[in-house]
């Protein structure tokens, strides 16, 4: 079991460990035995698996009972877990959410505007093809269309990122999914009081769409912004004001 004095060294190691696994090695890559790991960081092999579980943690490696542990493909999962309990925890974070999607998504929306890659424009359509049948599905109050409908905007605005080109930009999207679908959810209740239908969302979206497609950074730049804007309304009426302390 590992002791309250040996986490610290355990944690430092994790650190050390880090840097290895994301400058020397790639996905897929096994690393040493526990045994030979502890002997090359000098640490027991109690405190060595210690620091193997962190980097899991992380999201770094898969671990496996019997097995070396394996280097992971970089996903937003840890990330997207933060996120969903940040949200859970107090509603009001849905603000934050907010400010951080309005510099990601006008950066994203530029991006693709001036250098959209054809996967990211097809799979863009595709979200705005589920966004109007899922639509079409609420009218006629069929169960799930909703939460269908709100995948699908995630969907469209990961595809986005993935049009940018910028793979920072798509691992965060990818790891702001679930919390994207709760904003959007929250975002229905403030549309719904004002009256707003989902059909209106979908043309909002394919304006965006049709602003990438042509090449006009500013405009679908403008267009996101008042998407955004419109999403921050919806929140502040289903929530009321974020509280400043």
């Amino acid at each position: 079991m590992m002791t309250t004095e040996s986490r610290p060294s355990a944690i430092s190691v994790a650190d050390r460990l880090t840097e290895h696994v994301l400058g020397k090695m790639s996905p897929g890559m096994r690393l040493p035995s526990e045994s030979d790991l502890a002997e090359r960081y000098g640490v027991s092999r109690v405190t060595m698996r210690e620091a193997v579980k962190m980097l899991a943690g992380r999201g770094l490696l898969d671990v496996a009972r019997g097995r070396r542990a394996i280097v992971r493909q970089p996903d937003g999962s840890v990330f997207a877990e933060f996120l969903t309990s940040l949200l859970r925890s107090d509603p009001k974070c849905l603000f934050d959410l907010i400010q951080v999607r309005r510099s990601l998504e006008l950066q994203s929306v530029t991006m693709a505007a001036r250098q959209a890659s054809r996967a990211g424009l097809m799979a863009a359509e595709a979200a705005l093809d589920r966004m109007r049948l899922a639509a079409a599905d609420v009218s006629r109050n069929e169960q799930g269309a909703e939460l269908r409908f709100h995948q699908a905007d995630v969907d469209f605005h990961e595809a986005l990122a993935l049009a940018s080109g910028n793979r920072v930009l798509s691992y965060l999207f990818e790891g702001m999914a679930s919390a994207l679908r709760e904003s959007f959810h929250a975002s229905r209740r403030g549309q719904q009081m004002r009256g707003v239908t989902l059909k209106e969302s979908v043309a909002a979206h394919t304006h965006i769409l049709a602003c990438v497609k042509s090449g006009d950074a500013k405009a679908a730049s403008d267009a996101m912004s008042r998407l955004i804007d419109d999403a921050e309304r919806d929140i502040r009426a289903a929530y009321g004001p974020p509280v400043t302390p």
